[in-house]
């Protein structure tokens, strides 16, 4: 799309917490507005509407809007928002009790390109692997990913995120 419309999302976006919670419908039609004057079908306006329905509370009615957005393209249109659409339909599938299917949609992510939500990638997948009982796992993730951010002990951090899987 073009960037005049990129920019009224961001905007839309940047006024969500103006709308309380009894107001999400409200919000929702904005997102809903700004999709529909895309093409019909259009991977970011599903995008959009995934994440208005994520962000008020609707795990269930947003995976299948990331999953079509993904389908029909989103990757191709944004790497970015596919990658998102990615990690939040993790997030949401685990709200839903199907980590498991968060899992196999999040793993492949650890060995793509690096890009800024590799940190996401790897919170998202640690909660739905401890979804799964898996927590030595999503702990080893968690301190792999905090490691590289603190002032001291990065070496010591990451050895010890690698033992918690390996040892």
């Amino acid at each position: 799309m073009n960037q005049d419309w990129e920019d009224r999302v961001t905007a839309a976006w940047a006024a969500f917490d103006d709308y309380p919670q009894e107001k999400a419908a409200d919000f929702r039609a904005v997102i809903d507005a700004l999709a529909a004057e895309l093409p019909e079908g259009s991977p970011l306006g599903l995008f959009e509407r995934a994440c208005a329905w994520d962000s008020t509370g609707h795990s269930d009615r947003a995976a299948p809007l990331y999953r079509e957005a993904l389908a029909r393209g989103l990757s191709e249109v944004s790497g970015y928002k596919g990658r998102r659409a990615k990690i939040q339909l993790s997030s949401s599938l685990r709200n839903i009790g199907r980590a498991h299917e968060g899992v196999e949609l999040l793993t492949p992510e650890l060995t793509a390109p690096s890009d800024e939500l590799d940190d996401a990638v790897r919170a998202t997948l640690a909660l739905c692997l401890s979804n799964l009982g898996r927590d030595r796992e999503g702990l080893s993730l968690v301190l792999g990913a905090l490691a590289p951010h603190l002032p001291r002990y990065q070496r010591s951090m990451a050895n010890y995120a690698r033992a918690l899987v390996t040892g």
